[in-house]
C-alpha cells in the first residue's frame, strides 16, 4: 500500500474514533502527557510545536505549564482537532492554536519554535528519521524534540491476544513499523542518527485495571486496532467480539484485567547552526 492510500485510510480512522478517544479506558493518554510535560523542563515562556495532537492531550498539559508562553497544535484530522478545540475551550485553556495540516508538510514556519513533542505519531511514518528531521526544522537551534512511543510489550498480554484471534479470521497483522522504536535503543538510536546532543530516553508504566472486557473492547474499537476489525463482515465482527471478549474474560483476576502501558519518552536537543 502506498504512502498516500495509508495516510487516507488513517485520516478516516481517526475521524471516525474521535468522538470516543478521550473515553475513561483510554486514560492513558492524558496519563502519559502529563509526564511529557514535566520531562521538558520548560520555563513558561516557550513557543512549543505539538505534531500530531490528535485531541490534544499532550498539547493541554504543555500549555499548563507555559502560562507566558503558547503551543501551536497541528493534526490532519478534523474530527480530533475539533474534540481538541473543544476541550481546551471547556478547560478555559486559551494559549493553544490548533491548526489542520499533514506533520510529514508540517503548515508552520521553520525554526520557529523553542521546542517540539510529538506523541504517539511519529511511528505512523515508515520512514521516521524523515520525519524526526522535519520536526526539528520547525525548532530553534538548541531547542529540543520529544517523542513518546509504546514498549515492545505494551496491552500485553491483550494485544497479542487481539491478533492471534483476528488473524485467525484471515485478517493480516499491520506493519509493525513502531516496533522499531520501541525499545531505549531503538528510541535512542533514531535521535543520535538525526545529529540530536544531549538524549534522553526515559521509561514510565502509566497501565490500570480495566473493570471489563467491554473497556478493553472500548480501546479497541475507538483506537488503531479497529480498522483490523472493520476488514470483517458485520456477522463477523459480532462473533470475532463475542469470542475476543470471552477470552479476555477469562484471564481477569479480582483486580479487574490489567492493561499494561509502558511508555518511552526520548528527547534530544538539537544542535547549533543546524
Amino acid at each position: 500500500m502506498d504512502d498516500q492510500k495509508m495516510k487516507a485510510i488513517l485520516r478516516e480512522t481517526f475521524d471516525t474514533v474521535s468522538d470516543g478517544y478521550d473515553g475513561k479506558a483510554l486514560r492513558f493518554f492524558p496519563l502519559a502527557a502529563e509526564h511529557l510535560a514535566g520531562m521538558l523542563n520548560l520555563a513558561g515562556n516557550e513557543h512549543v510545536l505539538d505534531v500530531a495532537c490528535g485531541t490534544g492531550h499532550a498539547s493541554i498539559a504543555v500549555a499548563r505549564n507555559v502560562p507566558n508562553g503558547r503551543v501551536t497544535a497541528v493534526d490532519f484530522s478534523s474530527g480530533m482537532l475539533c474534540q481538541a478545540r473543544s476541550k481546551a475551550d471547556a478547560l478555559g485553556i486559551g494559549n493553544i492554536e490548533f491548526v489542520k495540516g499533514d506533520m510529514q508538510d508540517l503548515p508552520v514556519p521553520a525554526g520557529a519554535f523553542d521546542a517540539a513533542i510529538c506523541a504517539f505519531g511519529i511511528f505512523f511514518v515508515t520512514d521516521m528519521e524523515t520525519q524526526l528531521a522535519h520536526i526539528a526544522s520547525r525548532v530553534k537551534p538548541g531547542g529540543r524534540v520529544m517523542i513518546t512511543s509504546f514498549e515492545e510489550n505494551y496491552f500485553y498480554p491483550l494485544k497479542e491476544m487481539f491478533f492471534a484471534r483476528i488473524e485467525s479470521y484471515g485478517v493480516p497483522p499491520h506493519p509493525r513499523t513502531w516496533m522499531r522504536i520501541a525499545s531505549e535503543t531503538g528510541s535512542r538510536d533514531l535521535f543520535a542518527k538525526g545529529g540530536f546532543r544531549d538524549i534522553d530516553v526515559q521509561k514510565r508504566n502509566v497501565g490500570y485495571s480495566l473493570d471489563s472486557a467491554d473497556e478493553w473492547w472500548e480501546i479497541i474499537w475507538n483506537a488503531g486496532l479497529r480498522r483490523m476489525v472493520t476488514r470483517l463482515s458485520p456477522r463477523d465482527q459480532e462473533r470475532f467480539k463475542r469470542e475476543h471478549l470471552e477470552e479476555i474474560n477469562s484471564i481477569r483476576t479480582k483486580d479487574g484485567i490489567w492493561l499494561d502501558v509502558g511508555v518511552l519518552y526520548t528527547v534530544g536537543m538539537k544542535p547549533e547552526g543546524r
